[in-house]
Parts: C-alpha cells; structure tokens; sequence
C-alpha cells in the first residue's frame, strides 16, 4: 500500500523532544552558526540519524505558510471591541482576511471562523495565533485548516 503524505498541525508543546532539536539544528545549519551536521547534532544531544530521518519531515509552521490560506476558529465572549481587536492582530501581523463568520451569540460567548491568506510580508503565524489566544475575553483559538 503506497503511503500518501499526511500533515497535522501540531502545537510544539506535543511534540517529542527530539523533532524540536531537529528543527534547531536545521536552524544552526541554515544560520551557520556551525559548520557541519555533526556538530549540530553533538550540540543538541542528538544522533545524527534520528537528524537525517526527521529533517525533511518538520519544520515550523511559519517557514512554509506563504502563500497558503489558513482558517481559524475562535471562540470569544461577547463584548464590544472584542472581535476588532482580534482582526488588528491580523493586520498588525501583515495577514489578509479574506472570510469573517460570526455566529450570534450563545450564553454570552460568539464563535468566529477566519480564514486569512499568508502574505510574504507576514509575520510569524504560531505567534500570531498566540497573540490572539491571550487576550482577554478569547476563549481559545485554533488553526482549522490549512490549503
């Protein structure tokens, strides 16, 4: 049975310690900040192959959102300015909204499902969704989709 590729957006607090130190060392890699493989991998405690058998599988949300949209979900109480202050982190972080849905109200607490395209002017998309989970009010928010 041919495996077809699969992709899950996973928030970095699930993931094993050693695809976080795989991420690290292609980032010592690609900064140079060392001059080889092994000395990254010496660096951080890993083998060199578990390096060679999970780089090409991950790699930060942000690196490889240009150009895609992504949907957010949000769940947020119900008060004025609320859901304005959520659309200034989009734009503060140079995203484009392109859908807003708003459901009406349920015991004080509004639904919102955002779908934003990633420009190559955007910023870091994990932070701004952290952002966005921190301010007052906001019940959480969640990457939906992703095309």
């Amino acid at each position: 049975m041919a495996e077809t590729a699969g992709y899950y957006v996973v928030k970095k607090r699930a993931l094993p310690e050693v695809l976080l130190k795989v991420v690290e060392a292609k980032r010592l890699i690609d900064s140079e900040k060392v001059e080889s493989v092994q000395e990254a991998v010496e660096r951080l405690g890993i083998s060199r192959s578990s390096f060679y058998k999970y780089k090409d599988d991950i790699f930060p949300f942000h690196d490889t959102a240009e150009g895609t949209t992504i949907t957010l979900t949000c769940q947020m109480d119900d008060e004025p300015g609320r859901l304005s202050r959520l659309l200034g982190i989009v734009g503060e972080f140079g995203a484009n909204i392109l859908t807003i849905h708003q459901s009406i109200p349920i015991n004080g607490v509004a639904s919102l499902s955002l779908s934003v395209q990633i420009l190559k002017t955007t910023g870091d998309v994990s932070r701004m969704v952290s952002i966005m989970e921190q301010q007052q009010g906001v019940r959480h928010v969640k990457i939906l989709a992703r095309e």
